[in-house]
């Protein structure tokens, strides 16, 4: 395959975003706090059982967050067990989605608290519109129930409830089978169902609490709130709000190349954040907004994704070593419970990350590539440090916001023709 080799690359530099930091201070502290406040104490008997749901994201202190919960309603004479909360991920077997907890940190920050990953739920009712809604047998069999998550934007609807406890709730907590039906309906009705369903639940789970966490700018956690059921659904509409005050993005338009180092399910439902890519596309809809990427190229897959690629074909091109890391199976299992096919689509991929820049670039239209506009990120989790491409500099250096931590320069390449790396924190 001939691909133009011949034209420079764009040079690019490390700039550092000035983003929200309002990072607690003492996470376990605060978690009990919570708690203490706002649950009532005479309600609690000792022996009885609590479901702690946790999901699948890489949220900030996770497994401190988890351990210190656990701890709490042990020092009351609970006893708590977790529950994974992630629909069909963990490619929808106990197993997978205790691995995925494993891999978070939370089994090894929660020593000697029981996971009970069964898959089975139980229908507890219909939505106006008719769709089944489904919750997990052993979180409704449990005397009590506590979900921890953390409130943001979703990457493709946009309405008062969008990522959450109440996603949590009828998504993450239906399983396979109630992420399903819920993701069927949404389609046809829009995601505003995700309110009506988690109200329904709230009439037949046994909720104790749900936690919502906040991350700031730099992705470290801002805000812990224990919630009840009678205030979770209109506080997690306050929490939102604060949370989207404090999310980062990329501060720049009309980009020729955005380059993703890492995409997974650990990082974001569909592996990449379509409120950072501005780039998604489903049956809800296919929608473009800034930084407008002409390209998008995705260069590695987390490990902490097990194998789940679901997103990548929100890409125009990756590289093989990404494609070979794929589990398909756990990849076509989550893409088809989401009814989002396309974002499994395997793109355009070549061996080395130059091949793969070079076939970027080949087809963005530009005559100079030198010229490109050129973002590199880590992740869309991670964007407190980016490079930029020299076209890029005059806006970078106009934006208070911004500073320059290097000059440009040649993009660094290995003996393979593979990028070295730029945000080592």
């Amino acid at each position: 395959m001939h691909i133009d080799n011949s034209q420079s690359l764009p040079h690019m530099a490390v700039i550092r975003q000035s983003l929200a930091a309002h990072p607690l201070e003492c996470i376990g502290t605060e978690v009990r706090h919570q708690l203490d406040k706002t649950l009532n104490l005479k309600a609690l008997i000792p022996g009885e059982t609590v479901a702690l749901a946790v999901g699948s994201r890489k949220i900030h202190a996770i497994g401190e967050v988890a351990a210190a919960c656990a701890a709490w309603l042990q020092d009351k004479g609970l006893k708590p067990f977790l529950v994974p909360a992630m629909g069909s991920h963990g490619g929808a077997t106990p197993q997978g989605q205790e691995q995925v907890l494993e891999s978070l940190g939370i089994l090894q920050a929660c020593q000697g608290v029981p996971v009970l990953a069964s898959m089975e739920t139980k229908a507890v009712g219909a939505l106006s519109c008719g769709a089944p809604v489904h919750f997990s047998s052993e979180a409704l069999h449990a005397d009590h129930l506590i979900v921890i998550n953390r409130v943001k934007s979703h990457t493709k609807f946009k309405a008062p409830i969008q990522s959450g406890l109440c996603k949590m709730l009828c998504v993450g907590l239906g399983k396979h089978s109630g992420a399903a039906a819920i993701h069927r309906a949404g389609v046809r009705f829009g995601f505003s169902i995700i309110e009506e369903a988690a109200s329904l639940i709230l009439t037949r789970a046994p909720l104790l609490a749900g936690l919502a966490l906040v991350e700031d700018g730099l992705g470290r956690l801002s805000r812990i709130r224990a919630l009840t059921a009678e205030n979770l659904v209109e506080e997690e509409k306050k929490l939102l709000k604060k949370a989207q005050a404090m999310a980062p993005g990329i501060p720049f338009d009309e980009l020729d190349l955005l380059i993703v180092d890492w995409i997974g399910k650990d990082i974001s439902g569909i592996g990449m954040d379509s409120n950072v890519t501005g780039r998604h596309r489903d049956l809800s809809g296919d929608f473009f907004l800034p930084p407008n990427p002409k390209r998008i190229f995705v260069r590695d897959l987390s490990p902490g994704s097990g194998g789940n690629a679901n997103g990548i074909g929100l890409a125009d091109f990756t590289t093989t070593r990404l494609v070979r890391a794929m589990d398909l199976k756990k990849t076509f299992v989550n893409s088809i419970t989401a009814i989002s096919p396309e974002k499994a689509a395997i793109p355009l991929h070549f061996e080395s990350d130059r091949e793969t820049l070079q076939a970027c670039l080949a087809t963005t239209g530009l005559e100079d590539w030198s010229q490109a506009r050129v973002v590199r990120i880590k992740s869309t989790a991670d964007l407190e440090i980016i490079q930029v491409s020299t076209a890029l500099k005059q806006e970078a250096r106009a934006n208070s916001r911004l500073e320059f931590e290097s000059e440009f320069g040649p993009m660094d390449f290995d003996s393979l023709g593979n990028l070295g790396g730029f945000n080592e924190k």
